[in-house]
């Protein structure tokens, strides 16, 4: 066994701390998720962070920590193509992915995939626009429930999204026309990362509600990852969030679903209390989906401030054999153009009790130090075709 028994992973989606050197190729120059809502947010208050380390990484223009710096901390740079969420987390485990996913976010989906998934499902097709969940209920919902027609949308991520009323739809029929969209996105022209069932209850606009009757039919991992190896060696790996919806369940021994980036943080929080070895895999989504990709810089400081609260709870219940890494997926930085991801380089930020040293690692070519470092801690050998290379001897 390694130094660790625990390892907690957090991902703070989307929390970007600087353009990725070949950024121009996504037409991100000047993307900055980290820095630009640190400019925007007069006496921002993130002091567990900045204990951690993150004005290390970037400058903090706002945040007014004087206190001792622990840990260590390093940047990562992505090296798979593309700045989805599948990628960033599928590299975080070892994966490196050459060929980004198909995204639809300009132009909607080809009509050609439209006409034949209104085919197969015997409905008419509406929407089929980049939107968020709350806006395509309160523009079509009604029209849904009156006639029958399916809402079709996505995202900035690689998504094929389908409303349904749960009681005028009906969850079976609303799965059973998730399960059709997901087979005719196989097709590597049209193929996204999840096709994701989208129940909603309400009768009228300004009631709309979404129910926790989600379900996301998604792409499986294309290689064994670093959890695969730690499940098949006997290892515990304890997903929170959309984890386990990401890897498609491949390599999870415990899944827990979240309402929230709080709610994750209050089920990490209450992990903490079980005797496990091995890792428990965390994403935290809102500051993503509800502030990222609709560019409102506050809600996104005010999410990161509700996080370091709770992340002030985690520390205080730490063992000394625990190891806490917070990192991320890909940036979304709320002040850019548009309401895409952006293309950044992510934070790595590692603490354990038991450490005796601190300091700022050299950057890392990949995300896949996370994942190859869990997998050197428990003596698991990373799975063939992997990246990574494990930063566990720099850390004391």
């Amino acid at each position: 066994m390694g130094k660790y028994k625990r390892i907690f992973t957090i991902v703070i989606d989307s929390f970007g701390i600087g353009a990725m050197p070949d950024a121009a190729k996504y037409d991100d120059e000047g993307c900055d998720t980290c820095g630009h809502i640190d400019e925007e947010t007069p006496d921002f208050k993130i002091p567990n962070l900045a204990r951690l380390g993150l004005g290390r990484l970037h400058p903090l223009k706002h945040v007014d920590y004087t206190g001792e710096v622990v840990g260590y901390q390093a940047r990562m740079l992505e090296a798979s193509a593309g700045k989805d969420t599948m990628t960033g987390h599928w590299e975080l485990m070892g994966l490196h992915i050459t060929q980004p996913f198909q995204t639809f976010t300009e132009h909607g989906f080809p009509q050609e995939l439209l006409d034949e998934l209104s085919r197969r499902t015997g409905r008419k097709i509406i929407g089929n626009k980049s939107a968020s969940g709350t806006e395509i209920l309160d523009e079509l919902a009604e029209q849904e429930i009156a006639t029958g027609d399916m809402i079709v949308y996505t995202s900035a991520d690689s998504v094929l999204q389908i409303c349904g009323n749960e009681e005028t739809f009906g969850l079976d029929e609303l799965y059973r026309c998730c399960e059709i969209a997901r087979e005719l996105t196989m097709r590597d022209e049209w193929k996204v990362g999840r096709v994701i069932a989208r129940p909603y209850v309400g009768k009228k606009k300004g009631e709309f509600k979404r129910t926790a009757n989600r379900h996301d039919y998604a792409l499986k991992p294309n290689g064994r990852t670093v959890l695969d190896a730690l499940k098949a060696a006997g290892l515990e790996v304890i997903s929170v969030g959309k984890i386990r919806d990401i890897f498609d369940g491949e390599g999870i021994t415990q899944s827990n679903k979240s309402q929230s980036s709080v709610h994750g943080m209050e089920q990490t929080i209450e992990i903490q209390d079980q005797d496990f070895t091995g890792l428990c895999f965390v994403n935290l989504v809102d500051f993503d989906a509800l502030w990222g990709h609709r560019r409102n810089v506050q809600g996104y400081a005010q999410e990161l401030e509700r996080f370091d609260e709770k992340l002030g709870e985690f520390l205080k219940k730490m063992r000394e054999e625990d190891l806490l890494i917070i990192t991320a997926d890909h940036g979304n930085d709320p002040t850019f153009k548009g309401t895409d991801h952006t293309r950044e380089m992510v934070p790595m930020l590692a603490y354990s009790p038991g450490m005796q040293g601190s300091g700022q690692l050299k950057d890392r070519t990949c995300f896949a130090a996370v994942g190859a470092t869990i997998a050197d801690n428990f003596g698991v050998p990373m799975p063939e075709g992997t990246i990574g290379v494990s930063f566990l001897s720099d850390i004391r």
